[in-house]
């Protein structure tokens, strides 16, 4: 079973920046990986995604704001996120499309807030 394990969420001044980080046990990230994000009471949205290839796709909401990357060596994506603004608040899930199987990070929170 690939485990996945999502990191560098926290509380971030309007105007900040983090890098969340999602590694899996397994190499799951070389074909479809995402990053989604869930606010209170809203529902689950995807964010960014990178393909095979390298190419990616932002929402409209995060374009010029996020970016999404991945080392497969170390299998790991990678979310950055600067610019940050309190509507970006939500918890930010990690997902794979491997191999016909879907994979789910654990969730981290962050907090866009003064």
């Amino acid at each position: 079973q690939v485990q996945l394990v999502e990191s560098g969420g926290g509380l971030v001044q309007p105007g900040g920046s983090l890098r969340l980080s999602c590694t899996a046990s397994g190499s799951i990230f070389s074909i479809y990986a995402s990053w989604y994000r869930q606010a209170p009471g809203k529902q689950r949205e995807l964010v960014a995604t990178i393909i095979s290839g390298g190419s990616t796709n932002y929402a409209d909401s995060v374009k010029g704001r996020f970016t999404i990357s991945r080392d497969n060596a170390k299998n790991t994506v990678y979310l950055q996120m600067n610019s940050l603004k309190p509507e970006d608040t939500a918890v930010y899930y990690c997902y794979a499309n491997y191999r016909a199987s879907l994979y789910w990070g654990q969730g981290t929170q962050v907090t866009v807030s003064s």
